[in-house]
């Protein structure tokens, strides 16, 4: 009988900016990564956001160039995911592309911002009848990472973040967490999908 050689799955421990190794799932079990691509010109863009606990590809794109990039420190394991995993993570790639593309597709710049910090705030923060709460600090999105995911400059970004503070859209209810009210929400709907 031959002896099976156990080889325990990958840790890595990444800091903002670093890339993830190509050609390998990975688990993530603290922080944030987004993938991202580029066009020829050298503009970035957004493809997806993902936190704790979920599962992360970069073999499922088809896209040249592609990488998995760290929004902030993170911790991952190698994971090898079932055929139900893979099938469920790829629907939630495509519907997160969907929605990043449904919010990209807003006219107004203002509705625009306020529709993808909704987005940030249903997916990576806490609802309540309150409204949506969550941390840009903690994600480690910058006015200019924002302006990237939603096609706005960075310049553009601050004014608009500032001016909704300034009429109440937006509320700092810590010093790195905001509440977009949901009297506000209802007002300015983004996208919601089924």
């Amino acid at each position: 009988m031959a002896a099976t050689v156990f080889t325990p799955p990958l840790h890595l421990a990444l800091t903002p900016s670093e890339v993830l190794p190509e050609g390998m799932n990975w688990r993530l079990q603290e922080g944030y990564v987004r993938t991202v691509s580029w066009n020829a010109e050298g503009e970035t863009f957004t493809l997806a956001i993902w936190g704790p606990g979920d599962l992360v590809a970069s073999s499922t794109s088809v896209l040249q160039p592609f990488e998995l990039q760290c929004l902030t420190t993170v911790v991952v394991e190698q994971h090898q995911p079932s055929a139900a995993e893979v099938e469920q993570f790829l629907r939630q790639q495509i519907r997160y592309l969907e929605e990043i593309f449904l919010i990209n597709r807003i006219r107004g710049a203002q509705e625009r911002l306020l529709a993808l910090l909704a987005w940030l705030g249903r997916r990576f923060g806490q609802v309540s009848s309150r409204g949506s709460r969550f941390s840009l600090k903690e994600m480690n999105l910058t006015h200019k990472a924002l302006g990237e995911l939603c096609g706005l400059s960075r310049v553009t970004v601050t004014k608009m973040l500032n001016r909704f503070k300034a009429e109440g859209v937006l509320q700092q209810v810590s010093r790195e967490d905001y509440l977009i009210p949901a009297s506000r929400l209802r007002i300015h709907p983004c996208p919601q999908m089924a």
